[in-house]
């Protein structure tokens, strides 16, 4: 974010709100309308301060609302920067790399497990299988411009993914090629707090809120053919939902 551009950030007299929140939303607002790149660097404190005539307390105090709100990753002495953040709409249905691919982010996995294994019985039960049945099982952390921002595990049955090992990045994509991509998928979403696992496969806290999704994809003819658990950052994460309200 350069010098000659801070000073749009200027309190507005008329505002009677407080002068770090007045700050805070105009920098969330252009932070939310894409005109700065993700890992850019916000101007620093003292810069903010000095730029639009307000203390240092009232520049940091903003930079905590945007921290806060997961806008804004601060890094201990080398300063504050844009995070990546994923908003998904839940009426379209995409995989993960080409939703990073709309937004402009490099998708990419860092894989944990490729393999065939019996199927448990919940996922016996949601992929409709018998009791003997077996399922090619994916596990990896995904990774939004090498930001790790989700740890994901698909099962899907043996019949329609016998090698694990084919899928390379897009699980959609491969799906889509050998023809048992989903065309529809139901998608719970709840959240949860982070074990001492979760939290190193992450990177956060533990304790920390995650989104905890549980997805299944469908072919047309109504065949289950995917069952995904993702656990996201919540932080970077996000799932938006239009409404209407019927006349």
């Amino acid at each position: 974010m350069k010098k000659s551009v801070v000073a749009e950030f200027k309190p507005d007299s008329r505002d009677n709100s407080p002068l770090y929140l007045q700050l805070a939303r105009k920098l969330g607002e252009a932070v939310r309308q894409g005109r700065y790149r993700v890992h850019e660097a916000l101007p620093s404190e003292r810069l903010l301060s000095e730029s639009l005539g307000v203390s240092r307390v009232t520049a940091r105090k903003a930079i905590d609302q945007l921290v806060e709100q997961g806008l804004i990753l601060r890094k201990r002495g080398s300063g504050n920067y844009i995070a990546p953040r994923l908003e998904q709409p839940l009426s379209r249905l995409t995989s993960f790399s080409e939703e990073l691919h709309r937004r402009g982010y490099e998708p990419s996995s860092r894989w944990l497990d490729r393999s065939i294994t019996q199927a448990a019985p919940d996922e016996q039960l949601s992929l409709g299988l018998s009791s003997n049945a077996k399922v090619a099982r994916l596990e990896r952390l995904r990774l939004a411009d090498d930001v790790v921002m989700a740890y994901e595990v698909s099962v899907l049955p043996q019949s329609v993914l016998a090698e694990p090992k084919a899928v390379k990045a897009s699980l959609y994509e491969y799906l889509t090629k050998i023809g048992q991509a989903p065309v529809r998928a139901l998608q719970h979403i709840r959240a949860l707090n982070a074990d001492p696992r979760l939290a190193e496969q992450l990177g956060v806290a533990v304790g920390q809120a995650v989104l905890f999704i549980t997805r299944i994809g469908y072919l047309e003819s109504g065949q289950a053919v995917e069952l995904t658990h993702s656990y996201c950052r919540s932080d970077y994460y996000d799932f938006v939902a239009e409404m209407r309200r019927e006349p």
